[in-house]
């Protein structure tokens, strides 16, 4: 896998992840300094090269003079996710058809901003977590559990098991700001047309709505989970 651009990269490095090495533009300054200094501290090889070079290995056409290559994104499990959760403060955000890397990407920047335990995505219909993804969640990728599961259903069943409460982020719900957030939450933010299944929301123990003000009927999903994410820290500060 490609990490691309300087504040992936340099997330990257301060993650831990094994890195096999970083191609850095020569005559590196100021951020590409930092993440020079910090690979030699991580003892990550570095190769200097033309930028040229690096022109050519990009895919996104955005690396900013650093490239790091390392091996594929390696997703935590469901109980990964809900073992390193506080009992009876867990906090997880569900992906619902959740396709465009933008959208997964800024979702998993505002979980890991927010402190969430984990983030969940099933196999089908939806984003995997790709370079891109990484770089768009400026490297929380590398500093959050992300966990793919083949059956949503039973994942949202384990989590009520493990004693979470679940709530679905929908238009139509009770508003979130009288909803009590306190104990183990997951909340489950659908994709941008089609929003929260109808099966997975009967999974949920109640849907909550954000109130809309303007003439706008919509938020963006990672606009939505931002706002629902910090109703969620507000409680527990």
């Amino acid at each position: 896998m490609q990490t691309e651009g300087r504040n992936a990269v340099f997330e990257l490095l301060s993650s831990g992840a094994p890195i096999e090495k970083i191609m850095m533009e020569k005559d590196a300054r100021g951020s590409l300094g930092r993440i020079f200094a910090q690979a030699r501290k991580s003892g990550v090889r570095v190769q200097f090269v033309e930028r040229q070079v690096l022109d050519k290995r990009s895919v996104t056409g955005r690396h900013q003079g650093c490239i790091a290559f390392s091996a594929d994104y390696e997703y935590s499990s469901l109980d990964d996710i809900i073992s390193c959760a506080a009992p009876g403060a867990g906090f997880v955000v569900i992906c619902d058809g959740i396709e465009d890397v933008h959208n997964l990407g800024s979702i998993i920047r505002v979980a890991e901003c927010a402190g969430a335990d984990g983030v969940i995505i099933p196999s089908n219909n939806s984003a995997s977590v790709t370079e891109a993804v990484i770089r768009i969640s400026a490297g929380a990728a590398n500093h959050i559990k992300v966990a793919k599961v083949n059956s949503l259903g039973n994942a949202m069943n384990d989590l009520k098991s493990a004693g979470f409460w679940l709530y679905a982020l929908e238009a139509d719900g009770t508003s979130i700001y009288s909803a009590d957030l306190s104990g183990s939450v997951a909340l489950v933010v659908g994709g941008e047309d089609s929003g929260v299944r109808r099966i997975t929301r009967e999974r949920c123990d109640a849907t909550l709505s954000i109130p809309l003000r303007g003439k706008v009927n919509s938020l963006n999903a990672s606009v939505a989970l931002g706002i629902a994410a910090y109703e969620v820290v507000k409680t527990r500060s």
